[in-house]
């Protein structure tokens, strides 16, 4: 390890403040209810999406301060900023009427297959086939349109805290885990694809397989083990669209969209620009969309990339740490490291490497998607996922470790799938 600069120590201990800062968010949103005087600031620090972005605001003051503007604007502009405008967009394009609209006829047309009763039947489903769909449609996506889908099914049915803890947790798991059927959907994966030249037939085979048995086996074991208040739930209501059907044709297109951002998701100029169109027909075409979910976007955004701005003052320690790991022991630290960092940034540090064995890259990465679902911060997609359902606890707020807890069951059995068979 080299000898850190002053300024790389302040880096790592904001990284370090503001991860506890993400476990305290539900104390500030407490303080938000108790002292009314000051309740706006403290809603702000209870956001955990505003989280990073602060500490990362704190850390380029210091930057200016002790640097000067030059070294802060360059060290700015050396960030890469793509991943957290990518996930902006497909957010926002995702959570549309029409994209929803197609996505519950999926959803409800494979569940009503199922012999089980509407709630058992609909959570398995959201929880098993929208994240697997996530290797195909990129796992923000995903995360949004199950997210979206849970909140105005099942979470509205007032289910119980442990009930809803469970299937976050669940949600999360299958999710990071979920994308891994491509080489292209999951941010672990993206970010390592083409210098390892993982295609998509060695990364189906090596990873996607397996985790799409841990996706399976985690969603139909929640729905066993809470089979008995899932079937308590009020009868599925009649299906009465809230809204008349969205003409296909403007389905279609927003389908293409959605295509578009996807294909061009390391090119910033291009999908960012397919977006502005996007906004333009959907403000064309008001009648036929819900209010976008732009702030929801915007807020997750705003978190990735204080993400970018802090984690690039922790590859000192962090590179050194990872790489002092053998194969074997690799899997277990990258899915332990990554309930503390970003995913995608463990196995982007993994691919500056040269000499690293096949066993060593995959172990690295299939603990990095193992571990995505322990923390809001360990995978892009959780955050949009936090931003749809906190509505649905207590004081608007997910209890980190709640999060943890409930994610832990599901990460054992993505472990066994990915190492065991």
């Amino acid at each position: 390890m080299s000898n850190p600069s002053t300024l790389q120590w302040i880096g790592a201990a904001l990284f370090a403040i503001a991860l506890l800062h993400t476990f305290s968010t539900k104390f500030f949103e407490h303080l938000a209810h108790t002292r009314p005087r000051h309740a706006g600031l403290w809603h702000l620090l209870g956001e955990v999406e505003v989280v990073f972005g602060f500490w990362a605001m704190v850390l380029m003051v210091l930057m200016f301060a002790l640097q000067g503007q030059e070294a802060a604007t360059q060290y700015l502009n050396s960030r890469n900023f793509t991943e957290p405008l990518f996930v902006f967009a497909i957010m926002v394009i995702a959570g549309t009427r029409p994209i929803l609209q197609v996505a519950a006829r999926l959803v409800h047309g494979v569940a009503q297959r199922l012999p089980l009763p509407w709630a058992m039947a609909t959570c398995f489903v959201l929880l098993s086939l929208v994240p697997l769909l996530g290797s195909f449609i990129t796992e923000p996506a995903a995360m949004t349109l199950a997210a979206l889908m849970l909140r105005d099914s099942l979470f509205s049915q007032g289910l119980s805290t442990r009930l809803r803890y469970a299937v976050l947790g669940v949600l999360f798991v299958n999710v990071s885990i979920g994308g891994t059927l491509t080489p292209f959907a999951a941010p672990p994966i993206l970010m390592v694809a083409h210098t390892w030249q993982w295609d998509l037939a060695f990364v189906l085979t090596t990873l996607g397989w397996k985790a799409a048995v841990a996706v399976l086996v985690n969603a139909a074991g929640l729905v066993a083990l809470f089979q008995r208040e899932l079937r308590a739930l009020p009868p599925q209501p009649r299906r009465r669209e809230a809204h008349p059907p969205v003409p296909a044709a403007l389905v279609l297109v927003h389908l293409l969209f959605l295509l578009g951002v996807v294909v061009f998701a390391h090119h910033l100029t291009v999908f960012l620009g397919l977006f502005l169109f996007f906004l333009g027909l959907a403000t064309a075409y008001q009648s036929h969309q819900n209010p976008l979910i732009l702030r929801e976007a915007l807020l997750v955004a705003f978190f990735l990339a204080g993400l970018v701005v802090l984690g690039g003052q922790q590859q000192w320690w962090l590179q050194p740490l990872l790489l002092s790991l053998d194969s074997d022991s690799v899997y277990l630290g990258a899915t332990a490291l990554t309930a503390i960092t970003d995913n995608a940034a463990l196995t982007y540090l993994g691919s500056l490497v040269p000499g690293l064995s096949d066993d060593f890259k995959v172990a690295l990465v299939a603990g990095a998607v193992t571990g995505g679902g322990l923390t809001v911060i360990a995978n892009a997609p959780n955050p949009a996922g936090v931003a749809i359902l906190r509505g649905h606890f207590e004081e608007q707020s997910i209890h980190p470790l709640g999060l943890l807890l409930a994610a832990l069951p599901a990460t054992g059995v993505a472990m066994l799938a990915l190492r065991g068979l």
